[in-house]
């Protein structure tokens, strides 16, 4: 069955960085687009970034653009959210998605963002 498991979370101070894994299994990786979520607590799931099975990206969230960059690696059927300058509001636990929407989610990692 479909199983995609987060990890690289933690605990990082604002204007620090952290990278985002997510290990795919149970279907065919390198044919579905992928995606990244986010929830903070208390508030609703936030699209954060997708990447077609062509490397086409997009990043609906403006608060993440030009910190954060989604990539894949298909051989490792791996994608990975790369976030930089990480500010307070980026706290939240993070979702990869088996479609361009953050559907069929993992268990997310949580993501800290504190002095």
């Amino acid at each position: 069955q479909v199983r995609l498991v987060e990890s690289g979370g933690g605990l990082v101070q604002p204007g620090g960085s952290l990278r985002l894994s997510c290990v795919a299994s149970g279907f065919d990786f390198e044919r579905y687009a992928m995606s990244w979520v986010r929830q903070a607590p208390g508030k609703g799931l936030e699209w954060v970034a997708a990447i077609d099975p062509t490397d086409e990206v997009i990043y609906p969230l403006a608060s993440v653009k030009g910190r954060f960059v989604i990539s894949r690696d298909n051989d490792k059927n791996t994608v990975y959210l790369q976030m930089d300058r990480l500010q307070p509001d980026d706290t939240a636990t993070y979702y990869c998605g088996q479609d361009r929407y953050g559907h069929n989610r993992g268990q997310g990692t949580q993501v800290t963002v504190s002095s």
